[in-house]
């Protein structure tokens, strides 16, 4: 019971810093390369992770043997690399609120996957809790906006969030099957960043981009930094809560993070919340209230 309510408070955690992260890396990806903002941040964590996995006791990287290997390079490409590089070039094209909501659909998509391929048992609670939460995103984002300086093309925006949140299903659910064979959460999370980083790296090599890399200003390298900081507590959190219970149950207290980021947005920067907003928010925090009364329930069949 003790680990159930830990793995539900850094689930908890997770969302708060979640809500923020996006507002915030809506400010410093205005005007930055987002191939180039992404793989810089996935491989200065990832390097941060790698020496934290190190540091663990009777750790040795040689260890993994070549199946785990797969695993954890599936992690890297699809969750830190792809899922980054589509989510964050559709942030530069929405606004934060509504990519926050969109990042939300997770949930359907972890429980869908945990189902089929971790054999997660999916309770009616847990079912009820999901559609409350994806009913207050529907009428959320039922209410259009029009394209701003600040959010150029909301509809190819919106889009690749969704596809970037897709990317994140799969690799949530491969880590957690791969935490599920006694794989270290600090290895997990340097396979996601540092391979990751190293995909978006290629990337930015085949599309000429890495001489915006040279030329990052101070201001530049320091919004990085910031960002960098929010990330690593994020995916801190949440590798550490997903090891404690179930993925099925921890991503639906993500839901939270698009309140805090709605309201986040409008006093930062201006962006319009329909009387709709203030009543799928009302909702999410109501199925997220549920889904704490879930115990996480396991399957030998893994």
């Amino acid at each position: 019971m003790k680990e159930e309510a830990l793995g539900t408070f850094l689930a908890i955690m997770t969302a708060v810093v979640s809500g923020f992260a996006i507002p915030v890396n809506k400010i410093f990806v205005s005007g930055l390369d987002p191939v180039v903002f992404t793989a810089v941040r996935a491989i200065l964590i990832g390097l941060i992770f790698f020496v934290l996995a190190g540091c663990q006791r009777g750790f040795r990287f040689r260890k993994l043997n070549r199946v785990r290997w797969r695993w954890l390079l599936a992690i890297g490409v699809i969750g830190g690399g792809l899922g980054f590089l589509l989510y964050f070039s559709g942030l530069e094209l929405t606004t934060s609120g509504r990519a926050a909501f969109l990042h939300k659909t997770l949930p359907i998509y972890v429980t869908v996957f945990a189902y089929l391929f971790l054999k997660e048992r999916v309770t009616r609670k847990q079912n009820m809790a999901l559609l409350v939460m994806l009913v207050g995103m529907v009428i959320l984002l039922a209410a259009r906006i029009d394209p701003s300086v600040f959010w150029q093309d909301p509809v190819l925006g919106d889009a690749l969030v969704i596809l970037g949140t897709i990317c994140w299903g799969i690799e949530n659910t491969i880590s957690r099957k791969a935490m599920i064979k006694e794989e270290s959460s600090l290895v997990v999370s340097f396979s996601r960043m540092f391979f990751g980083g190293a995909f978006l790296f290629g990337v930015a090599l085949l599309m000429g981009r890495l001489d915006v890399l040279m030329n990052l200003t101070q201001q530049q390298a320091a919004s990085i930094m910031i960002s960098s900081a929010f990330l690593f507590a994020y995916i801190l959190f949440w590798y550490s809560a997903i090891r404690l219970i179930n993925v099925s149950k921890a991503v639906l207290f993500l839901l939270l993070a698009p309140v805090i980021s709605t309201w986040a947005g409008v006093i930062w920067f201006g962006e319009p919340v329909p009387p709709l907003q203030v009543l799928g928010s009302v909702l999410i925090l109501t199925g997220a209230a549920l889904a704490g009364r879930i115990r996480s329930e396991f399957s030998d069949e893994v």
